[in-house]
């Protein structure tokens, strides 16, 4: 078979089986955006399969959340090895949905495997049972983490396998049952992935899978049987979530959410590493991951060597097909390229140097191909659209400041609070910038994006609702119930006064 060739679509995967819709309450053919020629999947979705999905793992979870957790570990390890099987499929159905380059896809399919290990040898320790002696005089306390029940976990476009699976992995070994839905975008991605969960064996109904749209997913992170929703997306979705079970407080929603991430280059600072990490962060997967750089604020004083030297590199980057393996490869479909273009016209509007105009390319194959983009701002505007969306494409808005608070400070305003990166030799700037710094991560002399799995990762305000995921997705996917545990006698002498007991 032809990797080029439409990928056959199975259905939803409900309670151990794959099941094509009997009455599809809509469909949609999914081209790639590397090649708009070539068709991935069409998908038929019915709204009556998130109903039997989310039943289908409530049935489950009894059983399920009663497994050892070796047993559980030993499972999901035949998960991990297929995953480790199915590499190339996996990587080249990330690649032909995203259009991100197959480096790129093969290093996500890496970070789907590891995360089972680093859970398994490192995050649960987190969440191992504590003993107390004498929490009371005389009596014991324990501390026990507990599955919530149905996670509903709902994928993102730009990692369509390693975010996802950043959730399920730990929402399943510590006994939750998972309902997931891929984006509408990459809907091969999550099929690749239940078929490694269904050749894995695993109990019926433990992992399901339900393939739609916006309102496939209204559904189901409203639905009664579930107990929580873990969400990698943009702020305007997970807004949505938290509207969606307003009145389900009861459920727990972990909500990762956008980003508009600066990286501060100070006077000190190595320069040609400041230089490539910044073009990491501002361009890697064209700008689409929610800890990309989206500003550099750059001393007065080293702002010109830096700006050249940024704009020459940028404009060197590879831009083309997946299968080349260049730097770039596309947006993931017309209305982001619009959105991008569309933001270079405001950039110039509100007053910004154009330094590298973005555009839409055409490399050879028919796609959604853009060039990088650079803008040098006079200062910052907290009112500025420019300055203060979102754009989720290869733009990177450039300041010269000479007040580290300042730049500190302008990061704060945008509402986002992600990621930041300050590049300087003085550790006192760095704890300065710890101290006010409404992040989540914040790094020294690396870039905003990219983390480690053995790491919390989530952000402040906007980009998070205070539930970190990676290292700390245990803590979302379990309860804790704290236990006094008294086995001494009954003692009528030490009953309270005023009983009259004896």
């Amino acid at each position: 078979m032809n990797i080029y060739d439409p990928i056959q679509y199975r259905g939803d995967y409900i309670n151990g089986e794959f099941i094509l819709p009997a009455r599809a309450d809509g469909s949609f053919t999914n081209k790639s955006p590397a090649n708009l020629e070539e068709t991935v999947i069409e998908v038929k979705y019915s709204y009556d399969h998130v109903d039997q999905a989310c039943q289908s793992a409530r049935s489950a979870f009894q059983e399920w959340s009663q497994w050892p957790m070796a047993k559980r570990i030993e499972a999901l390890g035949k998960v991990k090895n297929l995953f480790e099987e199915k590499r190339e499929k996996l990587a080249t159905t990330i690649s032909r949905e995203t259009g991100k380059p197959l480096w790129e896809s093969n290093t996500e399919v890496g970070g789907m495997i590891a995360k089972f290990s680093v859970t398994f040898e490192h995050s649960l320790k987190l969440i191992e049972e504590v003993r107390l002696e004498n929490a009371l005089p005389g009596v014991d306390g324990v501390i026990r983490y507990r599955p919530r029940g149905v996670m509903a976990v709902i994928g993102p476009f730009n990692f369509p396998g390693h975010l996802p699976n950043g959730h399920i992995v730990p929402a399943l070994v510590t006994g939750n049952t998972v309902v997931f839905k891929p984006s509408e975008l990459t809907p091969a991605v999550g099929q690749v992935i239940a078929e490694c969960f269904h050749e894995a064996k695993l109990p019926q109904g433990v992992f399901n899978l339900v393939q739609g749209v916006g309102e496939t997913g209204r559904r189901l992170t409203a639905h009664k049987n579930v107990d929580g929703n873990l969400f990698t997306g943009s702020y305007q979705t997970g807004l949505k979530i938290k509207e969606a079970t307003l009145n389900d407080y009861w459920k727990i929603n972990a909500l990762e959410m956008g980003g508009k991430n600066s990286t501060l280059i100070w006077e000190d600072a190595d320069l040609d590493k400041a230089v490539y990490e910044s073009i990491l962060g501002s361009f890697m997967t064209s700008g689409q991951r929610c800890s990309c750089t989206s500003r550099i604020f750059v001393h007065k004083k080293i702002s010109n060597q830096f700006i050249e030297r940024f704009y020459q590199r940028a404009k060197n980057l590879t831009v083309g097909h997946w299968s080349t393996d260049p730097f770039m490869g596309t947006l993931i479909n017309k209305k982001a390229v619009d959105t991008y273009v569309r933001f270079q016209e405001i950039a110039v509007r509100e007053g910004c140097e154009k330094i590298m105009r973005g555009k839409q390319l055409e490399p050879g194959a028919k796609g959604f191909y853009v060039s990088p983009s650079i803008y040098k701002v006079k200062e910052y505007n907290p009112k500025s659209v420019y300055q203060n969306t979102e754009i989720f494409g290869p733009n990177v808005a450039i300041y010269e400041m000479d007040d580290l608070d300042e730049a500190i400070d302008a990061t704060n305003q945008a509402g986002y609070g992600l990621a930041m990166a300050l590049f300087s030799k003085d550790e006192s700037l760095y704890q300065r910038a710890l101290n006010r710094a409404k992040v989540g991560v914040l790094n020294w002399n690396r870039t905003t994006n990219g983390a480690s799995s053995r790491l919390p990762f989530g952000g402040w305000g906007k980009s998070g609702n205070d539930r970190p995921s990676a290292h700390f997705a245990v803590y979302y996917c379990t309860e804790v119930t704290a236990s006094l545990e008294d086995k001494t006698p009954f003692d009528p002498t030490k009953t309270l006064p005023g009983m009259n007991w004896q």
